[in-house]
């Protein structure tokens, strides 16, 4: 079987094979950044110094510095969301269908922003730059592990308003990301409204409901059952890999749909001649996918980071507390709601209409029921092509 990378989490094909995957559209090698903050206060109150998260641009800021558009990654994702740090790389960024000149987000009008998150999940990726448990804690030279403080979808706007504010921009022309990265869209647009111009939420809600809480916890289940786990201390031991490979098979396995499983794998054997029925140990062709992709994938990533994402994505609401009826109420600019028709992560019908009405009283909200497909909650990575002619149009207003 062939050797597939996935960065699911809402999750998207890293590298390797890349099911529809866009051709090279932004035009240019890209530049990873670092930002850098000599601390940063949460909103529980804890210090965290020497903050530090990777960032990418693409196009070019104009005079007048309103042209920028801030892209928010998902759970497992990071700011790679356009073109390739090599020309040899095997993939470009997840969104490059929609970035570059002349795609929805225009390279020769609009600047495009995408920053790593605190606690990306993908700590071991040479890419990636970020602050969280697997980081030095300054005040006593070791990894941080669990003493790292909690943070939340709002530290994660906070710190990059810091980044935009260093670039001397003081509005975006738009917040757009996809599932968690939709988190982030609606927060930014609550917690500051002056300015955001546009949000532009894909495959993802404006809360975490209960049950995606309860999901977000089995998510996270397999790490802390890993007895190499040992309470988050383990830099420097066994690290929980096996723990976290399962994790993310979950993860790869609810992120996508029963179509696409299915026409991929069907019932086919691992291996031929080696049916399941005959040995525990023979597998089913979609199962050694699976413990490959999550193997593969677990490599890159850090287990508490896993566990942190998971908590800031749990205690996620619309202006960081309160009812989501006042988060929402806090946003005063245009609402593009891009939903995926097959998602079993943000189902479309929380997108389509309890969330659309009640966005409706307060702001101008539309929606695009252009993506379909048959990969579910990834769709709106895959196929976000179909909603460009949509997303050009919202931009344009």
């Amino acid at each position: 079987m062939r050797r597939m990378v996935w960065a699911l989490g809402s999750l998207a094909v890293a590298a390797g094979l890349v099911f529809g995957a866009p051709a090279f559209a932004y035009d240019g090698i890209v530049e990873k950044k670092v930002f850098e903050m000599p601390s940063y206060t949460t909103l529980g109150s804890e210090t965290i110094k020497n903050v530090r998260i990777g960032w990418e641009s693409y196009g070019t800021l104009n005079t007048a510095k309103d042209n920028a558009i801030l892209v928010t990654h998902y759970f497992s994702g990071t700011s790679h969301a356009a073109g390739k740090y090599k020309a040899e790389d095997k993939a470009p960024g997840y969104w490059d269908a929609i970035i570059g000149p002349g795609k929805p987000l225009d390279t020769d009008k609009y600047f495009i922003i995408s920053s790593d998150t605190l606690v990306n999940l993908g700590a071991k990726d040479p890419n990636v730059v970020t602050t969280g448990p697997a980081s030095i804690n300054p005040d006593t030279g070791k990894p941080w592990g669990m003493t790292f403080p909690v943070v939340t979808i709002r530290d994660f706007v906070e710190v990059q308003k810091a980044l935009v504010e260093s670039l001397g921009i003081k509005t975006l022309h738009a917040v757009m990301g996809a599932s968690m990265g939709s988190l982030q869209a609606f927060e930014w647009g609550a917690a500051h409204p002056e300015m955001v111009k546009r949000v532009v939420p894909v495959i993802g809600g404006a809360e975490a409901n209960a049950f995606l809480i309860a999901w977000l916890n089995v998510w996270a289940a397999p790490i802390r059952l890993d007895p190499n786990w040992n309470n988050g201390d383990y830099y420097g031991k066994a690290e929980p890999v096996k723990g976290l490979a399962e994790a993310l098979k979950v993860v790869t396995l609810q992120a996508n749909y029963w179509q696409w499983f299915d026409g991929k794998f069907g019932r086919r054997f691992a291996e031929e001649g080696k049916d399941p029925r005959a040995a525990m140990a023979n597998q089913f062709e979609v199962e050694a996918f699976l413990d490959k992709a999550a193997t593969a994938r677990a490599a890159t990533s850090d287990a508490n980071h896993f566990l942190y994402l998971v908590k800031a994505n749990q205690t996620f609401v619309t202006g960081h507390g309160g009812s989501l009826e006042e988060g929402l109420a806090k946003l005063k600019m245009p609402v593009l709601l891009i939903p995926s028709a097959n998602d079993i992560v943000f189902f479309p019908d929380e997108n389509l209409r309890s969330l659309k009405d009640r966005l409706g009283k307060t702001t101008k909200v539309e929606y695009s029921e252009a993506i379909t497909g048959p990969m579910g909650h990834l769709d709106g990575l895959f196929n976000i092509a179909k909603a460009g002619d949509t997303i050009a149009k919202f931009l344009a207003q």
